[in-house]
């Protein structure tokens, strides 16, 4: 059993940064793979970014490559998501999720969500 507590959403206008923190507990967090999912009204899950347990390979949508940087510090157990130049089509809510093993992208892979932070970008 892992659980996972998303922070730092919030409201910003387009052109700001804002960064999530994903705490992880119950489990040894440097074990697995860990991901960024989001969901806007209306539409389905999507993928956002992926980290492997070592936080030597990072993977990307094509939405955000560029602007987002995933990145992890196992010593605290925890999974940051660094989002920058932030635009109204990013406004959804964001999850972190864990337990990737082949392909990050997709979300039939994680076992263990968050229960997702909200992001709002103002244009």
């Amino acid at each position: 059993q892992v659980q996972l507590v998303e922070s730092g959403g919030g409201l910003v206008q387009a052109g700001g940064s804002l960064r999530l923190s994903c705490a992880a507990s119950g489990r040894t967090f440097g074990n697995y793979n860990m991901g960024w999912f989001r969901q806007a009204p209306g539409k389905e899950r999507e993928f956002v970014a992926a980290i492997t347990r070592s936080g030597g390979r990072t993977s990307y949508a094509d939405s955000v490559k560029g602007r987002f940087t995933i990145s992890r510090d196992n010593a605290k157990n925890t999974v940051l998501l660094q989002m920058n130049n932030l635009q109204p089509e990013d406004t959804a809510v964001y999850y972190c999720a864990t337990g990737w093993l082949i392909s990050p992208s997709n979300s039939y892979e994680y076992n263990y969500w968050g229960q997702g932070t909200q992001i709002t970008v103002s244009s």
